[in-house]
């Protein structure tokens, strides 16, 4: 669409808690109200989650009065029942602040609008309980999606995790409770956080930290695989499809070595659908501008941003 307007996504090198936090004043005027940080809080002992003190700033800080949210997983592990899910959050060191498990009394249905796969999505039922949310989001491959990024960070950890996650991950009477994959499961999934992102209708903010990533998801937790991509800075934009695409862009515009297992990762799980179904969906622009609050708010691109990246030493 080449009349498409722009969206603004801001950059910051600095991975810090004074980063967040800066970065946050350029995306926070969406945020009122009683306000839900969604992130992932991790398996016990997960070496690459966000860093507890840089969360527990804007908890102190910007955000304070804010409630972490969380569901339970939908593999077995460490945060698959509320029991298990409180353990862990105390392993990990969630204590700072609330934290809200959404679907730990059950679930509501959410409409979707103009879904090829779903008409409504189950999420956790405490989710209708907040004005809005910073969709705080450590960027890293994944499995199933290729990269998770804001939307698998609510399209998947939204969803409760008995019926809403069953219903992204499973065809309805297959045996298999993975059997989607592909396109399939970036649809699923995306639609998943359409229905959220219309719930607080502009009331939404999104944060991407790049930094310790690896072509896992932080749900393998201690079984991840190793980090190799170099740590890169902190966007953000209060356009979810902008805040993604640049995100990728980064990735992309990377040397050839440090980028060869994200993009492998993303392309081969076909997760660049996640941005294109955004787009189809209407949630959000392609086409952004990046500026750079590191430097006088100068408009640079991926690849300047992408050239400032710190090697990560294994």
């Amino acid at each position: 669409m080449t009349n498409e307007k722009k969206a603004t996504v801001y950059f910051t090198r600095d991975l810090s808690a004074e980063g967040l936090c800066r970065i946050l004043e350029r995306v926070s005027a969406p945020l009122s109200g009683r306000v839900a940080i969604k992130l992932h809080t991790g398996e016990p002992k997960g070496p690459n989650i966000i860093p507890r003190p840089w969360v527990r700033a804007l908890c102190d800080g910007p955000l304070s009065g804010a409630t972490i949210v969380e569901t339970n997983s939908f593999y077995e592990g460490g945060r698959h029942t509320t029991a298990l899910h409180r353990r862990t959050l105390q392993e990990n060191g969630w204590t700072f602040a609330p934290v809200d498990i959404l679907d730990e009394d059950g679930a509501v249905m959410l409409p979707i609008k103009g879904g090829r796969h779903f008409t409504e999505i189950s999420v956790g039922a405490h989710l209708t309980r907040y004005d809005s949310m910073l969709v705080l989001t450590h960027f890293k491959g994944h499995t199933k999606g290729g990269f998770g990024g804001c939307n698998k960070n609510i399209g998947i950890g939204c969803a409760d995790g008995r019926i809403g996650k069953a219903m992204i991950h499973t065809r309805p009477g297959d045996d298999d409770p993975w059997s989607v994959g592909g396109e399939e499961f970036m649809e699923r999934m995306t639609e998943s956080t359409k229905a959220v992102t219309d719930l607080f209708c502009g009331r939404i903010a999104y944060i991407n930290v790049m930094r310790s990533m690896s072509v896992s998801c932080d749900c393998e937790g201690v079984y991840a695989a190793p980090v190799t991509a170099p740590d890169i800075g902190i966007c953000a934009s209060v356009d979810i499809l902008a805040a993604d695409r640049a995100a990728v862009d980064m990735i992309y515009a990377l040397g050839a070595e440090d980028r060869r297992e994200l993009c492998e990762r993303i392309e081969s799980r076909k997760g660049l659908r996640q941005l294109s179904y955004m787009h189809e969906l209407g949630m959000g622009c392609e086409s952004y501008t990046l500026i750079d609050i590191d430097n006088a708010d100068a408009p640079i691109t991926p690849s300047d941003a992408a050239y400032g990246a710190v090697r990560y030493i294994l």
